[in-house]
């Protein structure tokens, strides 16, 4: 079922999230959930959703950098990169870091290039990969949800400026919080 994604004032966004202990049926209907309402988000495009973006704390996201959908559960980090970098696209070009709970807003975060983990699937089955480029970021983003920590304070903690995007032009934001 398609879910709404919560607004970044939500106070859910800034709680820790419990980690999934048992695969049953109301698992199995927040990863529906969370795929059914990653898919739908157009303006803008999502990547990726975590379980506190739809009002639940649970260690649960989905990512979808192309067609694919993963879904990841009770992510442990295990190694990161050194070097902090933009993603950019298949054309080379950077990308902003943005969120579905702050639509239209993004920023010029730098986050390390790659990360590996370890993790549960949407079937319970323990997986370790590594993810490079675009894929890291989404992937670290979502675990920040997952910690209670939103994008905007990344940019904070970086001194990086917010912009918003409308109607193809950005306007720069000035960051209080």
């Amino acid at each position: 079922m398609i879910k709404k994604v919560v607004p970044i004032t939500d106070p859910c966004l800034r709680i820790k999230s419990k980690p999934v202990k048992i695969f049953d049926k109301k698992i199995a209907s927040l990863i529906k959930d969370l795929k059914d309402t990653l898919v739908v988000q157009k303006d803008p495009e999502g990547v990726g959703l975590a379980a506190p973006q739809i009002g639940k704390n649970l260690q649960i996201f989905a990512i979808k950098p192309k067609d694919k959908i993963t879904v990841i559960v009770n992510p442990k980090i295990i190694s990161q990169g050194k070097a902090m970098n933009m993603p950019r696209d298949d054309n080379g070009k950077k990308i902003m870091e943005g969120c579905l709970s702050l639509p239209h807003y993004y920023g010029p975060l730098r986050r390390p290039d790659n990360i590996k983990i370890k993790y549960l699937d949407e079937n319970g089955k323990e997986t370790i990969k590594t993810f490079v480029g675009l894929e890291a970021q989404i992937v670290e983003h979502e675990i920040d949800h997952l910690n209670g920590i939103v994008f905007v304070n990344r940019l904070l903690e970086q001194k990086i400026p917010l912009f918003e995007y409308i109607d193809g032009e950005w306007d720069q934001v000035d960051l209080i919080m």
